[in-house]
């Protein structure tokens, strides 16, 4: 993790590259693979799950007796912890229903709007050595509540051809309607263009690696919705002098272990605090299990040094971090400053990894500096919104002329026309 004393603004730009991974190629196997499916269906699915997974699977739809089983070795400390964070994303979600305001814009011209439930959406899991069971409550959970009728899930199984009992048991807690045994190119071609055995889905979620990411940029290009632009994992931590080192350095360490192409930064107005970091994330990375990809991910990851405070907060808004840490004195009266994030951890004991998992909130959120126009996932990802309006006689009567002015301007008879026509039949009794 190399260090930048007091960059200037021309360099930040720079500063807030995130690594890049060639397209072309990969672009090119998303292209086949999608074809392939298309025309081929499920035996196609079955080839790449052989070619990709290693295993063939004759029926890749989970059985009831195997969700069971998953539940039966599940820890009850797990479970436990689950049904914890299970609650509290309810009531962070459960709190984002809208009620629905009829507003008289005139009299008699009455203007409001509805939610309504995506009927099927798509859920992708990861597996492999991070299998992000997590994520099934932070996207079943939400869909349910939105009131989405079938939700779809697809996980990449394992040597033997099953899939994680963690993901299977969540799946089961949050009413997941089908698991499929799918993962990679493959399983979003499947949900994308559907199967004799997976169904089309009218919208994507979940995280996955460049695979998965460029397969659901291809599905977009072919209409249909995704959640949000996801890329590797990312944290930026602002700490100044109250801040505990080693608190940061967990921070930064927890999320450069999800990928060799994940970034953290941490920004402070201290070289003290930046030298004291780095000794603490020197000792805490020898004890992890996946050290040799943490330092990968910080040799893409780099410290900075400001002036003050309030400049480490303009980078961060110019960087638009997926996560950001606010590590520093008072940080509560500081959020008004944050203009770009994708989702805040204030204070000392807000460490990162309580919203990946328990807190509530949501953890799918937007990385790549997205987090300047987009959103996390929330309710509102489940729905779609429909606006009504309703006018009665008197509201035609009262708005109608206005309509009829602006039509003619636009040179739009027929408009003009069908508010005419109704006037004058009220003219006329």
């Amino acid at each position: 993790m190399k260090t930048y004393i007091n960059p200037k603004p021309e360099q930040w730009n720079e500063l807030a590259k995130r690594k890049t991974v060639a397209t072309d190629d990969l672009n090119e196997t998303v292209r086949t693979i999608f074809n392939d499916i298309k025309k081929n269906g499920s035996k196609a699915v079955e080839k790449y799950t052989h070619y990709f997974d290693g295993v063939t699977i004759a029926n890749i739809e989970v059985k009831p007796s195997e969700i069971e089983n998953a539940a039966a070795v599940i820890p009850s400390d797990l479970k436990e912890a689950i049904q914890i964070a299970t609650e509290n994303i309810t009531k962070f979600h459960i709190a984002q229903k809208e009620i629905p305001t009829k507003i008289e814009t005139t009299s008699g011209v009455y203007c409001w709007r509805e939610s309504r439930a995506i009927d099927t959406i798509g859920i992708y899991i990861p597996g492999g050595t991070a299998p992000l069971f997590s994520s099934v409550l932070m996207l079943a959970i939400p869909a349910k509540i939105a009131g989405c009728k079938n939700i779809i899930l697809c996980s990449p199984p394992d040597k033997n051809g099953n899939i994680n009992p963690a993901i299977l048991y969540a799946a089961q807690l949050t009413g997941v309607t089908k698991i499929y045994k799918v993962g990679g190119i493959q399983a979003i071609a499947a949900m994308t263009l559907g199967t004799d055995e997976i169904p089309i889905v009218s919208k994507l979620f979940g995280p996955g690696n460049q695979y998965v990411t460029a397969a659901k940029q291809y599905a977009q290009q072919l209409g249909l919705a995704n959640d949000l632009p996801a890329g590797p994992s990312e944290l930026l931590v602002i700490a100044d002098s109250s801040c505990d080192p080693e608190f940061v350095a967990s921070d930064l360490l927890s999320q450069a272990e999800h990928g060799d192409d994940s970034q953290v930064i941490l920004v402070s107005n201290s070289e003290e605090i930046i030298t004291k970091v780095k000794l603490a994330i020197e000792n805490q990375k020898t004890i992890l299990p996946r050290q040799k990809t943490v330092e990968k991910a910080l040799e893409n990851s780099r410290a900075l040094v400001f002036e003050d405070i309030q400049t480490a907060i303009a980078f961060s808004n110019f960087y638009a971090p997926e996560h950001l840490i606010l590590a520093v004195e008072d940080a509560e009266n500081k959020i008004d400053l944050i203009q770009n994030a994708g989702s805040v951890f204030i204070g000392n004991y807000s460490c990162e990894s309580a919203g990946d998992y328990a807190s509530g909130t949501n953890h799918t959120l937007p990385t790549n500096g997205y987090a300047k126009n987009y959103s996390g996932v929330s309710l509102d990802s489940f729905v779609k919104k429909i606006t009504f309006q309703k006018l009665t006689s008197k509201g035609i009567q009262n708005l109608g002329p206005t309509i009829e002015l602006m039509a003619a301007a636009e040179q739009l008879d027929a408009h003009k026309n069908a508010v005419s026509i109704r006037l004058k039949k009220l003219q006329n009794g």
